[in-house]
């Protein structure tokens, strides 16, 4: 792990005063694998909109600059020994957090397409203690690029499966940009979470586990560089294993309890 020489501040405010002690302490967590075009820009925008949360770039074993150019950008890094896959990074940036006394997460991606200026709508939920998780719909904010047809028919089909075995609507079911408090880390940083594709299943699992999701509106746009995860035939091994890990979810139902 590298981390600058200067540490960034480590505060957020307002509500997040926890029982009117000190503030909350915000962790913007970027999985990265191969980001180093889009990841400077990524990283400097959120330190515009939010420049009282720490980064945190989790290297999935990148093959390019993607560590350098993370660190010239002020955030700090944490470098896997292998490719563990978008859930797997993510998960990682859960135990640092927790490790590191972090309150609140934020899930952001590294390609550009989660525009910061949504994040403190994001955060504030969490901050004031109105929900666990907050979930950033692109449908009920804005979406400002082309979403496939495909895509968007597979958004809708999941959107479908949540809302059913939830018994409550969800829009954007697909959506990476989340906000979630130290509960959800813990549950998330023990063996719940998914290693790839951490969307549909991690809803219901939060549900069903009793936490408390609510999604607010967020502005998405298209990717800066790169390409997407679910692209060509992945796509397809994607919807197939969100299938999968769908039904075990519900296998495991009886199990799922929130800790306190």
């Amino acid at each position: 792990m590298t981390v600058p020489a200067s540490e960034p501040a480590s505060a957020v405010t307002p509500a997040a005063a926890r029982h009117g002690t000190s503030p909350a302490r915000v962790l913007v967590v970027m999985p990265a694998f191969n980001e180093e075009a889009s990841i400077g820009a990524t990283l400097a925008s959120i330190r515009s909109a939010m420049h009282d949360a720490d980064l945190l770039v989790v290297n999935d074993c990148s093959a390019d600059r993607t560590t350098a150019v993370a660190e010239e950008a002020g955030a700090r890094v944490v470098e896997l020994p292998c490719n563990l896959g978008y859930g797997g990074a993510v998960q990682t940036g859960f135990k640092y957090a927790l490790a590191h006394g972090y309150d609140v997460v934020v899930q952001m991606d590294a390609d550009g397409q989660h525009d910061p200026a949504s994040v403190r709508d994001l955060v504030a939920p969490v901050l004031a203690d109105e929900a666990d998780v907050v979930i950033g719909s692109r449908f009920l904010g804005s979406v400002r690029y082309p979403i496939p047809a495909l895509r968007r028919l597979g958004m809708r089909v999941f959107g479908v499966i949540v809302t059913f075995v939830t018994r409550r609507r969800f829009s954007d079911p697909t959506s990476g940009y989340q906000a979630l408090n130290r509960r959800v880390m813990e549950f998330f940083a023990r063996d719940n979470y998914p290693s790839d594709f951490p969307d549909a299943d991690t809803i219901i699992l939060l549900v069903l586990a009793g936490f408390r999701v609510r999604e607010v509106p967020v502005v998405m746009r298209a990717r800066t560089a790169g390409q997407s995860m679910h692209s060509n035939l992945r796509a397809f091994y994607y919807v197939s294993k969100m299938m999968l890990a769908i039904v075990m979810v519900l296998l495991r139902r009886k199990m799922l309890r929130a800790k306190d």
